[in-house]
């Protein structure tokens, strides 16, 4: 398949037998670190990342552009997947430990539980910025599995605390270690993948934490088989198992994950070419002039994501999909044993709902991508089901008697929940440019986003069991708020891109000023 047309440079041209650099067979990473022309100018060797790279000197006209897709795909969204997994795995067991017997063992109250749920967050939001930025200094293929060495090991003490104050603790340092994840693994996409390929590599791996909230029910109930054994009890195994699980995983990650598509063995050189240029010019498509997206560090892109409009607006999309998908997560097992179910049939019940919200959410991303109308109708449309899936839980809990509609709502609220929080997280990546903006703005945005998270905790406290009227009540009025939110940013990015055709480049910037500019460029396109 062919290429497309590639833009003019202004850098100086190479020669017809620079231009013909050595084709790399996959897997070989042999170049020498330096190449010098006879000119004495410089090209990338592809053995070390270069961020000003931009293909430009070399020819990928020939370029299978499906294959390398493909080619990335399986090399990239498996690992991702299995450490998401593990994350929101690791994150959210603490609701299926407290079935087992959590609370009785540590002898601890309804509200010192939410507490113990609201203090991961604090330190989890908290620690989100700086581990994006120190993603991208130390290399993904060190920093993710580090910070999984740390948060596995965390895991795996709290299944041997004593009291309140010692799990209290455990999970404040489980949200430092954990901080970095999803932020990371979410940014590490956008390195790879153009505006639109991304929203289906953000849901496939994203439907692993679908597939993990069903295997969490089913690994709770085999591992709380194990009561008694080694004198601890039930819930104790499931942090031990689980958190030694990411750690052996963890290690494995340190020589499985790639860096950089410029420095990726399992493509050639003119693949690498074609990844990277594409990569660099795509924010000003369909602006008639191309501008290479800045890739160097500089802390006014930190400070320009603090203070973008953006970011603040999409954080209430934001809240609206993750106060839902935290209050289901932390709570679905309780609410479905408090409807009469014993500990066992509460956790298989979890199951369907989730392994359903997995397959939408790869379906819905796929139409996301490939759509003429944006990704705003992709991420509305889903949070209506979670609108109407809370409205039916609300009412049957009024009611009373009614534990099989009280499911259902719940069912229809989380397979909404998770087909909008992939787009809501490409949407926002889509519209930041500058790979630090992008790298800041993200981690803010989902970092502030999941203080949602610490809200949630709270929307579902004991004494107000079984029928939790002011959980499903407050989760009615964050989708609604988030649902104005995604209205206000499509008509926001509508009027700034017809605003930007109508202007053009009036006020005579140059390529470098554009380029640092980011999405305030003039050339600059939102998704809308």
């Amino acid at each position: 398949m062919s290429s497309p047309i590639r833009p003019q440079v202004t850098e100086v041209p190479l020669s017809s037998s620079e231009k013909s650099l050595p084709t790399q067979d996959e897997g070989s990473d042999s170049l020498p670190a330096l190449s010098t022309t006879a000119t004495g100018q410089m090209h990338h060797t592809f053995t070390h990342h270069d961020p000003n790279w931009a293909g430009d000197d070399v020819d990928f006209s020939h370029v299978d552009e499906k294959a390398v897709l493909r080619k990335m795909d399986l090399r990239l969204l498996p690992m991702l997947a299995l450490l998401y997994l593990l994350s929101f795995l690791d994150r959210g067991n603490i609701g299926n430990a407290k079935i087992e017997g959590l609370t009785e063992t540590l002898h601890m109250t309804g509200p010192q539980y939410n507490w113990c749920l609201t203090v991961f967050f604090f330190t989890y939001c908290a620690f989100e910025v700086p581990s994006n930025l120190m993603l991208k200094r130390l290399r993904p293929s060190i920093w993710l599995p580090s910070i999984m060495v740390a948060w596995g090991t965390v895991m795996t003490l709290m299944g041997i605390v004593q009291s309140y104050h010692g799990l209290l603790i455990a999970r404040i340092f489980l949200g430092v270690t954990e901080a970095g994840l999803f932020p990371g693994v979410a940014y590490y996409i956008t390195m790879w993948y153009c505006r639109k390929e991304g929203q289906l590599r953000q849901a496939l791996f994203f439907s692993a934490a679908s597939i993990a909230g069903a295997f969490s029910g089913l690994l709770a109930f085999a591992i709380a088989k194990m009561d008694g054994v080694g004198g601890l009890e039930g819930w104790r195994w499931i942090f031990i198992l689980e958190g030694i699980a990411t750690v052996l995983v963890a290690i494995s990650a340190y020589f499985v994950l790639f860096d950089f598509p410029d420095t990726a063995s399992f493509l050639t050189i003119e693949e690498r070419a074609w990844v990277v240029h594409r990569l660099k010019y795509q924010g000003s498509e369909g602006s008639g002039q191309m501008v290479a997206e800045t890739d160097f560090f500089h802390w006014d892109f930190v400070k320009a994501a603090f203070t973008d409009w953006q970011i603040y607006t999409g954080l209430l999309m934001y809240w609206g999909i993750v106060c839902p998908l935290y209050g289901i997560a932390l709570f679905l097992p309780t609410i479905i044993n408090e409807l009469g179910y014993v500990s066992s049939t509460a956790q298989l019940l979890t199951v369907p709902i989730y392994i359903t919200a997995a397959c939408l959410t790869i379906v819905t991303a796929w139409y996301s991508d490939r759509s003429k109308v944006g990704r705003a109708f992709y991420i509305f449309i889903p949070m209506c089901a979670i609108l109407i899936g809370f409205i039916i839980a609300i009412a049957a809990s009024a009611h009373g008697h009614l534990p099989g509609l009280v499911y259902a709502g719940v069912f229809i609220a989380t397979c909404g929940i998770y087909p909008a929080f992939p787009g809501n997280i490409c949407w926002m990546s889509n519209n930041l440019a500058g790979s630090y903006k992008r790298s800041a703005g993200m981690a803010i945005h989902i970092g502030a986003g999941n203080l949602a998270g610490a809200m949630a905790s709270n929307f579902y406290r004991a004494n107000d069991k079984p029928k939790y009227i002011l959980g499903h009540a407050l989760e009615i009025g964050f989708v609604s708020v988030g649902m104005i939110a995604v209205l206000v940013l499509r008509w926001n990015y509508a009027r700034i891109n017809a605003q930007r055709d109508r202007e053009g480049n009036e006020k005579g910037h140059s390529l470098k000023e554009m380029s640092d500019m980011g999405d305030r460029a003039p050339t600059f396109r939102y998704i809308l």
